[in-house]
């Protein structure tokens, strides 16, 4: 299979929007990184986004739609629910929300869960591509699972050339840091990823996966990662933060929304040097400190 990069245009989203509408998935920017979308009412083309992942069949995946007047139609909002949406959206913050019986989406996509995770995405790719197919969109990170998550389109190629047909390059990603997940089904709210959303919740507890990005191993690059380095081994490539310079910094002013946006691409960075393992700095853990910290221990699990 040929996988065509194409700069985002009203033309290449059409023709994302013809292979989608015809059952196939394809790479799209959003504001958190790089979505792989299909069809979220087509079980066939949802599962396409499996085989072209290898992702595990139980890790549900996040549906993307216009606006909350779409969302309502395929979850139950409360009114917690609600306010949170109208706060956020569109934006980098995805609602796990009790499923309707009539939202006719796709129970692939789902994982067979009774709730479903929902964002509207902000980017205007995403935007126009959702309104050129008229369905929702299921779309986890366009990269195979387990790997990098990816903020630039060839990313995206590096991962899964071969595997889809179609990339829209909408440039580097703005947040570079997926979707804050809260699950909203029971009158509390659990924080079930952090993100660059930062919403007072309970944090999740138990094994059962609810969300994507909740697997103990995810986001995790070729090489053995070392966490809270304050310098490198010979062979380590060093990721720094703040003080400690590195190869490459995250931020060197400690700025953690600068280390957010930069965090996925220097792992890439990392990973295709010559070095046979990375280390990374310490990372304070507050505000997205904790999301960052959050990948970067699934990362070296």
């Amino acid at each position: 299979m040929e996988t065509r990069v194409l700069p985002f245009s009203e033309d290449s989203i059409a023709e994302a929007a013809r292979l989608i509408l015809a059952g196939e998935p394809v790479a799209v920017p959003t504001e958190t990184v790089y979505g792989l979308a299909a069809d979220g009412t087509n079980a066939e083309a949802i599962a396409r986004i499996y085989e072209a992942k290898g992702r595990p069949s139980f890790n549900p995946l996040i549906v993307h739609v216009p606006d909350l007047k779409s969302a309502e139609r395929i979850g139950r909002f409360s009114d917690q629910a609600r306010v949170l949406a109208r706060q956020h959206w569109p934006g980098p913050l995805t609602l796990v929300v009790p499923l309707s019986e009539e939202a006719g989406i796709a129970s692939i996509a789902t994982a067979g869960l009774p709730t479903i995770a929902l964002r509207v995405p902000a980017h205007p790719a995403m935007q126009s591509l959702l309104r050129a197919v008229d369905r929702p969109l299921a779309a986890p990170s366009a990269n195979a699972s387990g790997s990098i998550s990816p903020t630039r389109a060839e990313h995206v190629l590096k991962s899964l050339a071969g595997r889809i047909r179609l990339i829209i390059d909408g440039g580097r990603t703005q947040r570079g840091l997926e979707s804050t997940i809260v699950g909203v089904t029971d009158g509390a709210l659990r924080l079930l990823r952090p993100g660059p959303v930062q919403i007072e919740a309970q944090a999740a507890s138990g094994s059962r996966i609810e969300a994507p990005g909740q697997m103990q191993s995810h986001y995790a690059p070729s090489k053995p990662l070392r966490l809270d380095a304050t310098g490198a081994a010979p062979d380590e490539y060093l990721i720094g933060f703040g003080e400690i310079a590195g190869d490459a910094s995250l931020s060197e002013s400690g700025d953690l929304v600068e280390a957010a946006a930069r965090l996925f691409e220097l792992l890439h960075e990392a990973d295709a040097s010559p070095k046979a393992a990375i280390a990374v700095a310490s990372i304070p853990e507050e505000g997205l400190g904790a999301a960052i910290n959050d990948r970067l221990r699934r990362a070296a699990a």
